[in-house]
């Protein structure tokens, strides 16, 4: 069955889907947020996702020590504060989504407890992604694919079994269109911790769309997955990188998304199908490999010996391989220097 978000059929046969992670990076402004949707469309991503979320239905406002965070991005903070900072207020939903459809490219989200994805069904969200960290959730994953929209289900942190689990919740929940997004729950994460060779194990395993959401710096894990199947990219976007925003330093800046979206198009374009014939592009060449030609002046009836011919550019001779054929044939014409080898030169 064909996975399609919005009309946009996404799978192997298309090219990648680029999904572009607004998160927490419009830094506490509708403003900005408006400006990264407008500045993914003009990159040329296919949707922008958001995530739909308040503190309190991520967590509970606790100075236990179980709720502080004592390394990485966000050292320092609890989880309450955190999500705070970060979470994208419900009131500014409204006005992005309308947006996001005036500027014509998709727009969902992720929902991370049930009173979510009621919001966003009053928003007619297309899809929904499940986070990593949510991907264990099973009763909010089969909430959401009550609905019947496509889900998206990012797999960081989970094994093998974990997602199965979640593969089932999803059809249990009644969804009939489900894809798995291969991902490393690192912010930033280190391309070697990628594995991207799980993506082909996953294309066994599991019949369904696998995707890559990729939170590596640069954009090279991403093309490459696509060389492994990946037909969805999902990456989280900037306006700046040194904006001071939750989730910023590890962003795809404008330009960056740009050439996310030509290169994995690129790499996609370049997978073509199985094919040995000559290409369109390489016709004009074909002069240029070698053949055999004659390096000798020839009488009538000269025997030809090894040093009267060579393979050499260019290639409007005999091709290479018949060069023990033609070694002790008669020359049934005068030959000189420079001449092809041919067998209309040669005697029977």
């Amino acid at each position: 069955m064909a996975f399609e978000i919005d009309g946009r059929i996404i799978g192997n046969q298309t090219s990648p889907y680029v999904i572009a992670e607004l998160s927490a990076n419009h830094n506490g402004s509708l403003d900005h947020a408006k400006a990264i949707v407008k500045m993914a469309k003009n990159a040329g991503a296919n949707a922008v996702k958001l995530q739909t979320y308040t503190p309190d239905t991520l967590t509970i406002d606790s100075d236990s020590p179980d709720f502080q965070l004592t390394d990485g991005l966000w050292k320092g903070r609890s989880l309450y504060e955190l999500y705070e900072w970060a979470h994208t207020p419900w009131s500014w939903h409204k006005d992005l989504f309308e947006l996001a459809r005036l500027e014509g490219i998709t727009m969902f989200s992720s929902p991370f407890d049930v009173s979510a994805v009621d919001f966003l069904e009053d928003l007619n969200c297309p899809a929904y992604k499940i986070a990593s960290f949510e991907a264990v959730d099973l009763e909010l994953i089969k909430y959401a694919s009550s609905t019947k929209k496509p889900i998206i289900i990012s797999t960081g942190m989970s094994n093998l079994e974990e997602i199965q689990e979640a593969l089932g919740a999803a059809y249990s929940g009644g969804a009939s269109q489900v894809a798995l997004l291969h991902c490393v729950s690192g912010y930033p994460a280190p391309p070697e911790d990628y594995n991207l060779n799980t993506i082909l194990d996953m294309r066994k395993q599991f019949s369904v769309p696998i995707g890559l959401s990729d939170h590596t710096l640069s954009n090279a894990t991403a093309v490459a997955s696509i060389g492994l199947g990946a037909c969805i990219i999902e990456k989280h976007v900037t306006m700046n990188r040194n904006a001071g925003g939750p989730d910023d330093k590890f962003s795809l800046e404008p330009d960056e998304l740009s050439g996310l979206c030509r290169d994995v198009k690129t790499a996609w374009s370049a997978l073509g199908t199985i094919n040995y014939d000559r290409k369109e592009s390489e016709l004009g060449n074909t002069k240029f490999r070698r053949s055999l030609y004659f390096i000798d002046d020839l009488d009538v009836g000269d025997v030809i010996e090894p040093h009267h011919i060579r393979s050499i550019r260019p290639g409007f001779g005999l091709s290479p391989k018949h060069y023990e054929d033609v070694i002790g044939k008669v020359t049934n014409r005068v030959i000189h220097r420079g001449e092809r080898v041919s067998w209309d030169v040669l005697e029977n």
